[in-house]
């Protein structure tokens, strides 16, 4: 596709361009799987965020790209190792990825409720994934990868108030080929993947792709005597492309995939700790690993915190002409089930002062999605992309809870451990209790974008999305300690003890005493509750060519994020509010200059964006365990300076990377209804995975020898400055939970066929070593602290080879 770019020398952006140059930025071009596509031009990347065709440089919103390639050469496809590649894309990891989270320009939604959408939608090949733990497995056979910063909800919908990933797969082609891959790292880490290419009849093929991958894990557990957080993945995927003519295009997919992840434990990587955060003593330690922070690599817990989950899904789009218009229906329906083991007590049995807690989850969940589109042809004066979306997401969870205590025994020595079970022990108390809660989520809408040209420079962009929410829950609890509470387990929770809640405060008994008494009036029958809400959302934006070679835009866009519930597993009457839909006000700038006769690209975007009735987590304790509560968090603000570069000199060098200057904050904190006054988190706080300032570069270089094969040199840096990890009203948890600025070099060495047949490369990741946590969070033994380590975390290596026919 020919090159739009244009720059405005007039916008003060373009100073700050000239001053920044020496800070790259990333823009990929995509992968096919050929040497052609290889050497594409920086200018000439084609993307899909204006859900058209169209080239990176005319698109007047900040996009960054990254190729199939170059997220293949990553230890592990994912989301998350994209987070490494991409400055403004940052990941909260979890102990399972049903709890994981995306964000960009420091906004993300990251809670434990069934009822919460998240803030980042993720699109595969058009069909958009509802929940974001969806999203983090892993990325097989990826053409290109854009990820759409800032509020996209006009064609992205609800779930895109922070932005949009848009992944887009290899499609069918009228050829015989494929490619085998394997690669095999430290920890006895090793991967294959296969995808072969078949023509069916003279318009049509087909494509199959299969992958198995499998590993031991960095942390050892003591207790078992075995190395966790490792996984085993295996999947398949077919797809099926018919183009009898320019004005018919069928396009199906189907996939389905397994994960068994013995991941991922919380690594106590602080000693106790007061709530002062002042160094305190605890028996307990004395079964522990000696903590290190994030150089902490062992635990000991005698149940294996894992992720099991299993994904599938069917989707059909067909593309017709309709006159000098295209209509597109893409029809999608997925499958996914997630189970949560988890050790939540963080050591090897239950003692006195110690009691034993662990977690089994299941949640099964579905969705239906269906997208029409009438697209008109780019070049004209008037041209639009109008559209309707529906879609039903239904989640259901069940989740027990096993909590096991003991006291000492008359006689029992004084300050020593004393294990449960023990001739010094009491016999043990086990309480238990099971919640079986869900969620569906109904949503409707109706869209327009139009694009209209003044001149032959200007360009005038406006939309408008109408969006109709509709979210009912359910909730019942069943606990063997009623009517008390147990450590971590709070008593029953039903429609029967709502109503009797409802009675008690019309009577003027306090929310939290009317909580408490209501519980015996349990009848089994779940409580139920739903609400709706309709909204209008949309962008206005002034696109203009200064040259051929640079285009400058400023645009407005509101967005929105529907309303949600807090419905997890210990919730009681007083959680049972509606948290108030999100909205945004957004307001960007930027130029895209294309130079060097298009071989270097650098664009700039200054942004702004604000939030109100702002849906976060706060820290909570509820049943004497830390959770994080779902809330309206009042207002927040984010803004920037974010800058993208390719340069490609010649056919064999590639220079690329990105910085992003972020400042994300708190601007007014609402406490969650019936917390603490001291549950505010004072304005001007920083939002938790918005570092000030993170960037990425890369360099790949090809050496061309004149013989069977070359030679070729990968080198790519990541770095970032602190960040807060635990979003939380207490100074002592914000300073204890932040993460230091870190920086990881990766490099690889290759061989490579002179005609791209094949390639085998060494590489090394994290090359200096760098140790670091993905993850800190409180409520662990004794107050200490909790660490999430990530395989990238250690230096490793590993050899890899491509073979393709």
């Amino acid at each position: 596709m020919k090159t739009a770019l244009r720059t405005a020398t007039a916008l003060p952006l373009v100073a700050l361009s000239l001053a920044l140059l020496a800070s790259p930025a990333m823009a990929q071009t995509a992968s096919d799987e050929t040497a052609a596509a290889d050497e594409a031009a920086p200018g000439d990347i084609v993307v899909t965020a204006q859900k058209r065709k169209e080239s990176l440089q005319s698109v007047p919103l900040a996009v960054s790209v990254l190729s199939g390639e170059r997220l293949a050469d990553a230890s592990r496809p994912s989301i998350e190792s994209a987070a490494q590649l991409v400055p403004s894309l940052n990941f909260l990891k979890s102990g399972t990825t049903l709890n994981q989270t995306i964000f960009l320009r420091g906004v993300g939604t990251a809670t434990f409720s069934i009822a919460g959408e998240p803030s980042v939608s993720t699109v595969v090949d058009g069909v958009v994934y509802s929940r974001s733990g969806e999203a983090f497995s892993d990325m097989v056979d990826v053409a290109q990868i854009e990820v759409l910063r800032g509020p996209q909800g006009t064609l992205f919908g609800k779930n895109a108030s922070a932005g949009v990933v848009n992944i887009t797969t290899q499609m069918p082609r009228q050829e015989y080929s494929g490619t085998l891959e394997a690669s095999y790292f430290d920890h006895n880490e090793y991967r294959v993947k296969g995808a072969v290419n078949v023509p069916v009849g003279a318009n049509s093929a087909m494509r199959l792709t299969g992958f198995y991958g499998q590993y031991d894990g960095n942390i050892r557990n003591n207790a078992t005597n075995s190395w966790v957080n490792g996984y085993k993945h295996y999947g398949v995927r077919g797809q099926f492309l018919y183009e009898p003519s320019n004005d018919l295009r069928v396009y199906l997919a189907a996939d389905y995939y397994k994960n068994d992840d013995d991941c991922c434990a919380d690594i106590i990587a602080t000693g106790p700790l007061t709530g002062a955060g002042l160094p305190s003593t605890s028996l307990a330690f004395g079964v522990l690993p000696t903590p290190a922070g994030a150089k902490t690599r062992a635990i000991n817990q005698n149940l294996v915190t894992a992720t099991k989950e299993e994904g599938w899904g069917v989707s059909g789009q067909i593309d017709f002409s309709l006159g000098s218009n295209t209509l597109t229906s893409i029809t999608a329906y997925r499958g996914w089930n997630n189970t949560e083991i988890r050790d939540g007590d963080w050591l090897d049995r239950a003692y006195v002062g110690f009691n034993q807690l662990h977690d089994n989850g299941p949640q099964t969940s579905n969705t239906f999605s269906q997208e029409l589109r009438l697209t008109s042809p780019a070049d004209q004066t008037v041209s639009y992309v109008l559209g309707a979306y529906y879609s039903r997401a239904e989640s259901e969870r069940t989740f027990t809870r096993v909590v096991t205590s003991c006291t000492a025994a008359v006689g029992a020595p004084s300050g020593v451990l004393i294990p449960c079970g023990s001739v010094n022990a009491n016999p043990s108390t086990t309480f238990s209790g099971t919640a079986k809660f869900g969620s569906v989520f109904n949503n409707f809408a109706a869209f327009g974008q139009v694009t209209l040209k003044f001149g032959d420079k200007g360009r005038i962009i406006g939309g408008l999305r109408y969006t109709n929410d509709k979210l009912s829950v359910f909730h019942s609890r069943v606990s063997s300690n009623t009517p008390t509470a147990a450590p971590g387990i709070q008593p029953n929770f039903d429609q029967g003890v709502y109503n009797q809640y409802l009675v008690l405060v019309a009577g003027g008994t306090s929310p939290t005493t009317a909580a408490t008494s209501a519980v015996t009036s349990s009848n089994g029958i779940p409580f139920r509750t739903q609400t709706s809400n309709g909204n209008v959302s949309g962008k206005v934006a002034i696109q203009y060519d200064f040259s051929l070679d640079m285009m400058g835009y400023i645009s407005y866009a509101r967005g929105y994020k529907g309303p949600a519930y807090n419905v997890f597993y210990n919730l009681n009457s007083t959680g049972t509010n509606v948290i108030d839909p999100e909205t945004s006000n957004s307001f960007e700038v930027g130029v895209k200059n294309t130079l060097a006769g298009g071989t270097l690209t650098l664009n700039i975007a200054a942004f702004y964006t604000k939030y109100e009735n702002f849906q976060a987590n706060n820290p909570d304790v509820v049943a004497g365990v830390v959770v994080t509560r779902f809330t309206n968090a009042g207002s927040v603000s984010t803004r920037g300076i974010e800058l993208d570069w390719n340069w490609r000199p010649s056919r064999t060098t590639t220079v690329s990377g990105g910085l992003a200057i972020t400042d994300a904050h708190v601007d007014q904190f609402k406490a969650a209804p019936g917390a603490a006054l001291t549950a505010i988190i004072p304005s001007g706080t920083k939002l938790g995975y918005a570092p000030t300032w993170k960037g990425s570069m890369a360099l790949d270089q090809r050496f061309v020898t004149g013989k069977t094969f070359d030679l070729g040199l990968g080198i790519s840096t990541n770095f970032q400055s602190a960040q807060l990890s635990l979003f939380a009203p207490d100074p002592v948890q914000r300073q204890i939970g932040t993460i230091p600025g870190y920086m990881l070099v990766n490099m690889s060495v290759s061989v490579i066929d002179v005609n791209d047949k094949w390639k085998l490369s060494l590489q090394v990741r994290n090359l200096f070593d760098k140790a670091y946590a993905a993850a800190i969070v409180n409520g662990g033994v004794s107050g200490s602290y909790r660490y999430q380590i990530p395989r990238d975390a250690d230096r490793y290596f590993g050899i890899s080879g491509r073979l393709s026919f």
